[in-house]
């Protein structure tokens, strides 16, 4: 797990020291070493910042150039098959290798089989850039679900990359500016999908694409819309889900338990290779207690796992995750966000993000990942297993309601939209205000797809000046494809294409890559996500409860008191804290002046979400997250 950084077109003056400089700004994600690579010639540069976690020496240092002096590779992540296909490689001719890196095996591989089919083979997470010294082309490519980010873009006549915007920053031709379309995206979502970002003229890699740039195209900034018709794609989550509906699974549901265990403990198996300690974020729920089991089953030692507690009761999972823990056997450790913690852990949020971001998670994920690297750098966690197999409660709450709501006209769903939110007005407070607010922003939608985007879209959502809804999700927004029918399976489709790599990969990464801790994901392995598309939405969920096969799966292991606990999660009261500790901080942040000064935000309904959050007249608490989010990061950052 690295940070890379780089620049091809017109060089400044000293074109080495920006680049030891663009990766300096990383040095958090990559401690254990750096380096620099530059053809001034040919007007393309690579640094490097390395967290060392396998082939410890120096032939796994980077940027890498291959045998033959072609190529050249930076890249950031783990190829977790690399074994395999170095066996694949030698078989083929390439038999002398300076190191057991991956990046040796990725970078062979590169110019081996040519980027598409290289990257179709590899078992990973990553982002990379290789530059082709024969054809003058740069390639940039992120992998299948976005757990690494990438971003690119032009400024003053260079394109410049890098794992996080902080590094763009670095160049001379630098110029503060705020996306408005980004910024809209962000304050409904929590987050700035690909291919935007918060700045105009950067943009991000969205997750399974590939970008080719040579030194010519520097000289003309792409629109957005530009960009994305540029980008190719090695692996398609559409083609996946048509094959899961054309070849669905034909055996018995004993024998797909039976199949997916075995594929979960490969994926384990593969992810806790590492010459460096290695361990496991453990919340007591399903799918983090299945990963656990899978590594606890397969190692000689006891596995060290971390949890976060609050003092909230109704949010702490501590007790659970203590009580899976002591039926496993691992070496367990608990840390805890009490409310009152939560104002100094904001504070540094602006900077770690290094981009607008909004999920209140972020907190209790920065403080485990501080926990877990005191004792090591290789985590595993449990996340995705609620998007691939249908773990939300959103998605039996939605397909309830849109299946009645779907067979009722839009004018008079419209209609019901407008009485739900003058009931909402008359009743005020309370949480049945709350609930017809809420539903009455829903019932309007235009079809199943509209109905999910306004599920997802925080209610009260501050508004931008200029709306830029519809370019941006014209762009950002997946759509299923035909084939895929029913809400449920619609709305696990964008969240794989959407809330995956923007949300929850963004917030997992600036978080552990802060403290350089490498997390690793075995439940996004590509062929449990293609294995769960085969299988029947019985299988699935029912009767209101989701994830059934992976609480099968969870119950030949550990009693059904585990199995059967419903999701929680990482939530965060952030509504009472905004009311409580962090009232202070908001007002001073929401301050009208200081709003009146923002030319994008529509300062007078800020304020009045503000005050009527804090009067207890509505529960604004996500929606004036986002905002807080934002105007603490301009503070920083304008």
């Amino acid at each position: 797990m690295c940070g890379i950084a780089g620049m091809l077109g017109s060089l400044p003056a000293d074109p080495e020291l920006l680049l030891r400089t663009m990766g300096d700004s990383l040095r958090h994600r990559g401690p254990d070493g750096e380096g620099v690579w530059l053809d001034t010639d040919a007007g393309v540069g690579f640094a490097h910042r390395r967290l060392a976690v396998l082939d410890l020496s120096e032939a796994g240092r980077q940027p890498m150039c291959s045998r033959s002096g072609r190529f050249v590779l930076t890249f950031n992540g783990e190829i977790y098959n690399h074994v395999e296909l170095r066996l694949e490689l030698a078989a083929a001719g390439h038999g002398e290798w300076r190191g057991y890196s991956d990046t040796e095996v990725l970078l062979t591989a590169l110019e081996h089989w040519g980027p598409e089919a290289a990257l179709q083979r590899c078992n990973g997470m990553f982002a990379l850039a290789l530059w082709d010294r024969e054809a003058g082309e740069l390639l940039l490519a992120r992998d299948r679900t976005g757990e690494k980010p990438l971003y690119v873009g032009w400024v003053h006549g260079s394109i410049v990359f890098g794992s996080e915007l902080r590094a763009l920053r670095c160049h001379p031709g630098w110029r503060h500016a705020v996306e408005p379309v980004a910024l809209e995206l962000m304050l409904r979502l929590g987050y700035v999908p690909a291919p935007w970002s918060i700045h105009p003229g950067i943009f991000k890699l969205p997750a399974a694409s590939m970008l080719r740039l040579r030194a010519a195209d520097a000289a003309q900034p792409p629109s957005a819309e530009e960009f994305h018709a540029r980008l190719g794609c090695y692996w398609s989550l559409d083609e996946v889900v048509a094959a899961g509906l054309a070849t669905p699974w034909s055996g018995s549901e004993g024998e797909a338990l039976h199949a997916l265990q075995g594929l979960l403990d490969d994926a384990v198996r593969q992810r806790t290779v590492a010459d460096v300690p290695v361990g496991a974020l453990l919340s007591g729920g399903v799918d983090s207690s299945l990963v656990v089991a899978s590594m606890q089953r397969q190692s000689t030692t006891r596995v060290r796992t971390f949890t976060i507690g609050f003092d909230e009761q109704e949010l702490d999972e501590s007790e659970p995750a203590r009580q899976v823990a002591r039926m496993l056997g691992t070496e367990h450790e608990e840390v805890r966000l009490p409310a009152g913690r939560a104002l100094e852990l904001i504070e540094p949020l602006s900077e770690i993000y290094d981009e607008p971001f909004a999920d209140a998670a972020q907190l209790p994920a920065l403080l485990v990942c501080q926990a877990a690297r005191q004792r090591v750098t290789v985590a595993l966690t449990g996340d995705g297993g609620d998007e691939l197999f249908h773990g939300y409660q959103r998605y039996m709450d939605a397909d309830r309601i849109w299946g009645v709501l779907g067979h009722v006209p839009a004018a008079v769903r419209r209609a019901a939209a407008g009485t739900a939110q003058a009931l909402a007005q008359t009743i005020g407070r309370g949480a049945r205000a709350e609930t017809l607010r809420r539903q009455a922003g829903r019932i309007g939608a235009g079809d199943a797809d509209d109905y999910y985007a306004r599920v997802l879209a925080f209610p009260g959502a501050i508004p931008v000046l200029g709306n830029g809804w519809s370019r941006g999700a014209a762009l950002a927004w997946p759509h299923p494809p035909r084939s895929l029918v029913g809400l449920a399976p619609r709305m696990r489709y964008v969240d794989q294409r959407l809330g995956l790599p923007e949300g929850i990969h963004a917030k997992l990464d600036r978080a552990s890559m802060s403290v350089a801790l490498e997390l690793r994901v075995p439940l996004l392995d590509h062929r449990l996500l293609a294995m769960a598309w085969c299988m029947p939405q019985c299988w699935l969920a029912q009767g209101g409860v989701g994830k059934l096969l992976l609480r099968r799966l969870l119950g030949r292991q550990l009693p059904v008191a585990v199995t059967a606990r419903r999701k929680q999660g990482f939530d965060v009261p952030v509504a009472a804290w905004l009311r409580g500790p962090l009232r202070g901080w908001a007002e001073d942040l929401l301050n009208a002046k200081v709003l009146a000064q923002d030319p994008l935000i529509d300062g007078m309904a800020a304020r009045a979400r503000l005050d009527e959050h804090l009067a207890g007249r509505a529960d604004h608490g996500y929606a004036l997250w986002a905002l807080l989010m934002y105007r603490s990061w301009s503070e920083r950052h304008g």
